[in-house]
């Protein structure tokens, strides 16, 4: 397991002098999942130390209104790290930071206290720590002369190709030597399926800090993109016909004595745990699809032919359904969600699958059995004689799902739920009142 750093205050003090640090960026994340940053000079690093750097909250999606807007940052100082890009004022540091509200309360519209509440929950149900080792992918298109990006893509590569068809490869070699320079554990980056299309994946880490590392590790792959003129997206799904962008979760559950998903003599060398927390994950898994599937553009990759899972069924072999069990045991042993996609804000989305997968131990949720065939071959009988649900077809249907399951609404919270409910309703209004291109073509010259 990955070490987390615990710097003292004296240590981010000596670090500043030494790496001759001008600028923090103080970085949170809001409600969607964006990166949000405040940047101050260096002067300011004592106030930030002594808890008392403020923001105006009211201007961050889904963070409070106008009349409560003062809230604080309270850094996390295990996620102090000094960006290996610089100007000739000096360097950039970076600290992640928990929002408080003026009560000094943690502000439970953050969704990073949220997560730190439920890792809370874990804990007092007897477990240590929940790791998460994520395989985000992306895009990779050109950009025009204005710097705006385009739908051209930087090459026509295929899964695992090298160079001269994989024209990204310089530039996904010079993300993997910024990421690991920034202390990532960086455990492969090749070309996907989709001309293209990236993958790196790092190792796992704890739950928390897994969640940092993806939002760091988005602000890297966008930052030394445009170095290269090219324009990195985590969109799920930006082009028709090709395979779209997934991220998947590889999760696993210690207590003190190790990984308690394994159990030698179990079946499959899986443990009672491991059944009751694949259970949990099957049983929530069209309400946390909102949640893992954020954006309207999402549903676009969740359809048949493309790779990325449809249908609510687990496997120890195929790739078809929405969760597989890798063969590695022992330590190593893990459940992998396929259907989450990088448009997913990390804290709202592992907040909801250990919730699921925690409910599923407390209820003794027995999963259904295995499906170790194709399921895309499947006839929609035989799915049903199978106990095989969809996934939700649309954003608007996953909300559905979303505010009907009370323990994935407790999952993120009331205010956070009751947020995210409320602006996803309203942008899947906004797509339903625009007519595409796609209508246009079937239809204007017909009716």
């Amino acid at each position: 397991m990955a070490t987390k750093h615990n710097y003292t205050k004296d240590d981010i003090r000596q670090m500043v002098k030494e790496e001759n640090v001008s600028f923090l960026r103080l970085m949170f994340t809001d409600l969607f999942g964006t990166i949000k940053n405040v940047e101050v000079p260096i002067t300011q690093l004592e106030k930030l130390l002594n808890n008392k750097m403020m923001f105006d909250g009211s201007s961050i999606d889904g963070f409070v209104r106008i009349e409560e807007s003062d809230m604080y940052l309270y850094p996390d100082l295990s996620t102090w790290m000094v960006f290996p890009w610089s100007s000739e004022r000096g360097k950039i540091a970076r600290v992640i930071c928990e929002v408080y509200t003026t009560d000094h309360k943690p502000f439970e519209g953050d969704p990073r206290n949220n997560l730190i509440r439920v890792l809370k929950d874990m804990k007092a149900a007897g477990f240590k720590d929940f790791n998460i080792g994520p395989e985000p992918e992306f895009f990779l298109f050109k950009m025009d002369e204005n710097g705006q990006p385009t739908t051209q893509l930087n090459d026509q590569g295929s899964y695992f190709d090298m160079a001269p068809m994989d024209l990204g490869e310089n530039c996904r070699r010079e993300i993997v030597m910024t990421l690991e320079e920034m202390g990532f554990d960086v455990e492969a980056a090749h070309h996907e399926v989709a001309p293209g299309q990236h993958e790196i994946d790092f190792k796992y880490e704890d739950a928390l800090a897994a969640a940092d590392n993806i939002q760091t590790f988005k602000l890297v792959v966008k930052t030394v993109a445009r170095k290269y003129g090219l324009y990195a997206t985590f969109m799920p799904k930006p082009l028709s016909g090709i395979n779209g962008s997934g991220m998947h979760l590889n999760m696993s559950l210690f207590d003190d004595n190790g990984n308690v998903f394994y159990d030698e003599n179990g079946e499959m060398q899986l443990s009672d745990v491991a059944y009751h927390f694949l259970g949990g994950l099957l049983k929530h898994a069209r309400a946390y699809t909102a949640l893992c599937n954020p954006i309207v553009n999402s549903y676009k990759r969740l359809v048949p032919g493309y790779e990325a899972p449809v249908y609510v069924a687990w496997s120890g072999s195929n790739r078809s359904p929405l969760i597989r069990i890798p063969s590695a045991r022992g330590n190593s042993t893990r459940i992998e969600l396929r259907s989450v996609d990088p448009a997913a804000n990390p804290y709202l989305a592992i907040s909801a699958v250990l919730e699921a997968g925690l409910d599923g131990l407390k209820n003794k949720l027995e999963p259904v059995e295995s499906v170790d065939r194709n399921i895309y071959s499947m006839g929609e009988t035989e799915r049903k004689q199978n106990h095989i649900e969809n996934l939700p077809d649309t954003l608007h249907n996953a909300l559905k799902d979303l505010v009907k399951d009370d323990v994935m609404k407790a999952a993120i919270g009331e205010r956070l739920c009751q947020s995210f409910v409320e602006a996803k309703n309203l942008e899947y209004d906004s797509y339903r009142t625009q007519v595409s291109e796609w209508e246009r073509d079937q239809y204007l010259d017909k009716y």
